[in-house]
């Protein structure tokens, strides 16, 4: 299930499919998908790794490679956002200057942060890209600042799903609405987690073997 919230408030929530339809916020150049390694690729991988060897000697090196593998690395699939949402959540306010958001991102290593309103809502999200429409940056420092808030330069509204969305399903939105984030919200709207592209990334690619599409 997902959400827009903008500053005034919630303005959508409904399902993946109601969600394409609505227009976009920003609309940038398309996105090639990744082409999906086949059973078929790794197959063929792991057949040049080992020309010269019979198919026997193969095998028994690919069951003497399992067997040194940490039986703790084998775990079930992922299928919701709970499950590789980032549980601390930077944010800023829309009360920020913009140089004090450019810190909060720098000083946290992070690319983006979700915006929240006086009342804790959230209202927007704000990006590196956002903020340098109104500074310039000098090294570590910050220079040329536009007097402006963060509410002046962020995106809003923003896409938000529930803690039990399909994280296919983030996916699909995040390529869909050209964003690099989801916020993650609960059943009473606050915000528990945020899912960026990295977080998505690194469920596929870290601690194998990992099964997301089960």
């Amino acid at each position: 299930m997902f959400s827009i919230y903008g500053i005034s408030g919630p303005i959508f929530q409904g399902t993946l499919e109601n969600l394409s339809r609505l227009p976009p916020v920003v609309r940038r150049g398309p996105i090639n998908a990744a082409r999906r390694v086949s059973d078929q690729d790794a197959i063929g991988s792991a057949g040049e790794a080992f020309v010269g060897q019979t198919s026997s000697e193969g095998a028994q090196a690919i069951d003497a490679y399992q067997a040194m593998l940490p039986k703790e690395l084998e775990r079930g699939p992922l299928y919701h956002a709970n499950q590789i949402m980032q549980p601390q959540v930077i944010t800023v306010s829309g009360d920020d200057d913009v140089a004090h958001a450019w810190r909060t991102l720098v000083g946290n290593q992070i690319h983006q942060a979700p915006v929240l309103d006086a009342g804790y809502r959230l209202v927007g999200i704000v990006s590196e890209r956002n903020l340098l429409t109104a500074l310039n940056v000098d090294g570590d420092g910050v220079r040329d600042v536009l007097f402006k808030k963060v509410r002046d330069v962020m995106t809003t509204p923003v896409v938000a799903a529930t803690l039990s969305t399909d994280i296919r399903r983030i996916a699909h939105a995040m390529l869909e609405r050209d964003v690099d984030g989801v916020p993650i919200i609960n059943e009473t709207g606050s915000l528990v987690g945020f899912i960026s592209r990295s977080d998505i990334l690194r469920a596929v690619v870290t601690d194998p073997p990992l099964s997301v599409w089960r």
